[in-house]
């Protein structure tokens, strides 16, 4: 229900502002700027309404002739899109002799998905509750469910550019770190292997205050990549068998925190039995919520998430081509076009072809 409301408040939306054209600035505000850098493609294209989002997170050109943009795909309610290939993008270029934009052959111009771990880094924080009723009555299941999660989010060839660090909370006003950011998932079972009962000393629930402390972690990654030239995004994964009990932070603390950070930031929540709020959590968890009804079920919802967290992390892509602009075009526009599984969407940017010559690779 939540994703058709959403869906229907986007064709609103668009509807209200589709008659824009392509010098004017973006004037809608779709899943908090979902377009990124970019804009609405130039209506003398005649694309439809986008039924795919790509969100520009950086563009940059290398000579002699290559322009690079790196965007993330999902589709209108927010769901992101991965294992897209280079064939599924066509490129549109329009110079300053042209009226409309004109198609740029994919195949000339080796138009390619590149890796883009030298521009874009993810981070996954695994928040784990070990309140006491985890700590007696749930946890060789969690660890268990951990350690399948950790298999099935870690890619196998476990790149630099995909990190997952592992946090805990209890009643205490601290969120516990167990393990470090790393690219090893060896690392990272080690380290949930070595949970016991005697790890808290504090048998109370700090719900809201983990959220708020992993979200400002999660804030920091990205600042921290940023700094460095790096686009970052990062999956908050908290799992829970309860509500708030320390009342250190408010609810509307918490769900602020989630409201008001980075949109490269995702949420999920994991829920287990009878004592959780669903209500809470899927607020919390914006981007996918699960709910496992006894420990026995807990493996199966945490196998769920996997698979979200490693669609999101995936659905970032740096797609690179060869232009045939030259030195003395200047700035050019262009829109990249992506066909889908039946749908379509489509972006807007510019580039400019100073010093570019012809030998791109």
């Amino acid at each position: 229900m939540k994703n058709v409301r959403k869906f229907i408040a986007l064709l609103l939306v668009a509807s209200v502002f589709s008659c824009g054209n392509a010098d004017d600035d973006v004037s809608f505000d779709i899943n908090q700027r979902e377009l990124g850098l970019g804009k609405e493609p130039d209506d003398c294209l005649g694309f439809e309404q986008n039924e795919l989002l790509l969100s520009i997170q950086d563009e940059y050109t290398t000579l002699p002739g290559k322009v690079s943009i790196l965007f993330k795909v999902s589709d209108v309610s927010g769901n992101p899109i991965s294992g897209l290939t280079a064939d599924e993008f066509k490129i549109y270029e329009q110079g300053r002799n042209d009226d409309c934009f004109k198609t740029i052959s994919s195949s000339e111009s080796k138009a390619r998905i590149s890796s883009n771990s030298q521009v874009f880094q993810n981070n996954t924080l695994l928040v784990l509750d070990l309140s006491n009723s985890v700590l007696q009555g749930s946890l060789e299941q969690l660890k268990s469910a951990s350690t399948s999660f950790i298999d099935n989010v870690m890619p196998d060839s476990t790149p630099d550019s995909f990190k997952m660090a592992i946090y805990w909370f209890d009643g205490e006003d601290e969120l516990h770190l167990l393990n470090e950011p790393t690219s090893s998932a060896t690392e990272l079972i080690s380290a949930i292997n070595g949970i016991d009962t005697n790890i808290s000393n504090d048998p109370s629930t700090d719900l809201y205050g983990a959220v708020i402390k992993s979200t400002a972690i999660a804030e920091g990654l990205i600042k921290s990549n940023n700094e460095n030239s790096i686009i970052g995004a990062a999956s908050i994964v908290l799992f829970t068998d309860g509500t708030d009990q320390a009342s250190r932070f408010t609810q509307a603390e918490a769900l602020r925190a989630v409201n008001n950070a980075n949109r490269n930031i995702s949420y999920f929540t994991i829920g287990l039995g009878a004592e959780i709020d669903t209500g809470i959590l899927e607020e919390i968890g914006k981007t996918a919520s699960v709910f496992a009804n006894n420990k026995e079920e807990l493996e199966a919802t945490f196998n769920q998430i996997s698979q979200r967290v490693s669609e999101q992390a995936n659905s970032f892509y740096l797609f690179e081509y060869c232009t045939p602009k030259r030195d003395g075009s200047g700035d050019n526009n262009l829109v990249i076009q992506l066909t889908h599984g039946g749908l379509q969407g489509a972006v807007q940017t510019k580039f400019s072809a100073n010093d570019f010559i012809g030998g791109c690779e």
